[in-house]
């Protein structure tokens, strides 16, 4: 904790924060979901399943309940209890309880209750606290209570998961065409024939901001603008009024200095250029960050591509590497996931199109690309439990110091989603206006990391906004007025995107 930025945070005491109905009828809701799932799972049970993993599905079950219960009467938060064959799975469980023990002894009540507490601890904790009750199990310990969900939200995504693999295909298509007719340099066709340099870098620049923004938005409603490669037509885009009324939305947009970066060590010819991701959701958000992903590996902004998933099951969506090899099966057969994947509940509620041959064609496509870059160690996957503890990312360089000092190898971290932006900036109070890398303490300036945040607003921190921006944002009808609470940041319909360079 003494890491953490020394600044008020936010509280599930503060009526005035989104905290205060997350504790109080967001996560009971999620708890049921959960107890609703693992019903499910048991009753589905062969008959020939042992006795004993029936027994420890109907104890989860109870669990959950009476966590549910803890949380709905403001009971107590209490340790966490010890799990067998700790280490890779476990060794975060002291330091949960040691924090809970010390911010106890600093509390005036001596005791953590669930509605009065800090909120980005108390939401670590209540998530750790799931997993802890699957992983004290025998039978259990490997499943994910919220897979079932994570596969039925990408199911529904069908549309625009098929439109953007049309899309992907056709631009590294283009992009492998304009690499093969390229002129040998030195050649007597060569100085006509190679594109413009400027004109190059402005395609590439606003293929990487559209791929990023879709990454931002976690949506495909403008995929219509990635239609081509043409470097003589893309720069069209810019007057595109989607765009433009999408950009309204992005409160502080900096991808164009992360392109800088990436352009400019392509430009230098530097051997390593390595882009990390530090990933939010799995399903087609997880998608389109490969999409993100392959697209720089394939233009050469980045020759290997990291990513940081969570390793346990975490805030209900968020990736663990069991995510990818199943988002990477279901590319491999997209027909039999679409077509014969449902369960009954599902097949009653939408009758399911068969697949175009070409839709199949597009998906397999991108999976055998993806296949091609993890094989070949471009597309790496790198968990640590560093981003399932309780605390701020201000804490990195301290506790996690090999991990720090390896992703300062990175040209560029992509921190996705609105809890990683809540860690960079220790979910704290601060004033609006506060530049980011001021709010990002040890891992903005001098840190050696270059950081870019993609984050819709989820919550009730944000920072390096214009002055007076908030209060204007207040003033709009739902913003929040004379509340005090800053309700125009809870509904994920504003974003920021903000970058710190930390080699500079």
């Amino acid at each position: 904790m003494e890491h953490d930025p020394p600044v008020s945070k936010c509280m599930t005491s503060d009526r005035t924060s989104f905290a205060h109905p997350s504790a109080r009828t967001r996560w009971p809701a999620i708890i049921t979901s959960a107890i609703d799932d693992m019903h499910r799972s048991v009753a589905a049970l062969p008959s020939s399943a042992p006795a004993d993993k029936v027994c420890e599905g109907k104890r989860i079950v109870a669990d959950l309940a009476a966590l549910k219960y803890e949380l709905q009467h403001d009971r107590a938060l209490i340790p966490l209890e010890l799990e067998p064959q700790q280490g890779s799975n476990g060794d975060d469980l002291a330091l949960y309880n040691e924090e809970l023990a010390q911010r106890e002894q600093l509390s005036k009540t001596k005791q953590l209750r669930w509605h009065d507490v800090e909120w980005l601890f108390s939401e670590c904790y209540l998530y750790r606290r799931m997993a802890n009750l699957f992983s004290r199990s025998a039978h259990w310990r490997d499943y994910d209570v919220f897979a079932r969900q994570k596969t039925q939200t990408f199911r529904s995504s069908r549309p625009a998961v098929l439109e953007l693999a049309a899309r992907y295909r056709e631009i590294v298509q283009r992009i492998r065409e304009s690499a093969v007719a390229a002129p040998v340099e030195g050649s007597a066709s060569s100085d006509s024939a190679k594109p413009d340099e400027a004109v190059v870098k402005e395609a590439e620049r606003v293929l990487f901001e559209e791929m990023a923004e879709i990454c931002l938005w976690g949506n495909a409603t403008d995929l219509s603008l990635l239609t081509t490669l043409s470097y003589e037509d893309i720069q069209k885009l810019q007057g595109s009024e989607a765009k433009k009324g999408r950009e309204e939305k992005v409160l502080v947009n900096q991808l164009q200095e992360a392109f800088e970066v990436l352009w400019q060590a392509k430009q230098e010819g530097k051997q390593n250029r390595r882009v990390d991701f530090v990933l939010d959701n799995a399903g087609f958000e997880l998608y389109v960050d490969l999409v993100l992903a392959g697209y720089l590996l394939e233009t050469g902004l980045a020759t290997e591509v990291v990513m940081h998933p969570k390793s346990i099951p975490w805030f209900v969506s968020d990736v663990i590497p069991k995510d990818l090899e199943q988002l990477l099966e279901v590319m491999r057969d997209p027909r039999g996931f679409y077509e014969g994947g449902a369960d009954e509940e599902q097949q009653q509620k939408q009758a399911t199109a068969p697949l175009g041959q070409k839709e199949e064609e597009d998906v397999k496509f991108l999976f055998e690309h993806w296949a091609t870059l993890h094989a070949e160690g471009q597309l790496i996957l790198r968990p640590n439990r560093f981003w399932t503890h309780p605390g701020s990312f201000w804490r990195l360089p301290h506790v996690e110091p090999v991990l720090f000092e390896d992703m300062k190898e990175a040209e560029l971290t992509v921190f996705k989603g609105d809890l990683n932006y809540r860690k960079l900036v220790g979910d704290a109070n601060w004033d609006p206006t506060t530049p980011f890398q001021e709010a990002i303490g040890p891992l903005g300036k001098s840190s050696g990391l270059r950081t870019l945040a993609l984050r819709t607003c989820k919550g009730d921190v944000v920072v390096g906004l214009p002055k007076g921006k908030d209060e204007e944002l207040r003033a709009l009808p739902g913003g929040g007025g004379d509340s005090g609470a800053r309700e125009w940041a809870f509904n994920g319909k504003w974003a920021v995107v903000q970058f710190s360079d930390g080699k500079a």
